[in-house]
């Protein structure tokens, strides 16, 4: 894997050294941070390379409609 050096400040290795919990490597947190967000088009790409079967994304199709006549409900705790 080929790997860059960059230099920041003081404050912003401070920032990324808390975000890093000692379980991720700096470039996982600056990943996970700048990655594309997840959207409706990126996942339904995802779905369409999934290869699902015609019934499996009919049902899936189903819950969605469902859902978008339903009001939003709040978590129970």
């Amino acid at each position: 894997m080929a790997v860059k050096t960059i230099t920041i400040d003081m404050e912003a290795y401070a920032l990324l050294s808390r975000h890093k919990g000692g379980k991720l490597s700096f470039s996982q947190v600056i990943k996970a941070h700048f990655d594309p967000q997840p959207t409706a088009g990126r996942f339904l790409e995802r779905v369409r390379a999934s290869r699902l079967s015609e019934s499996a994304l009919d049902g899936m199709e189903q819950q969605v409609g469902a859902r978008r006549r339903e009001p939003a409900r709040a978590v129970k705790r």
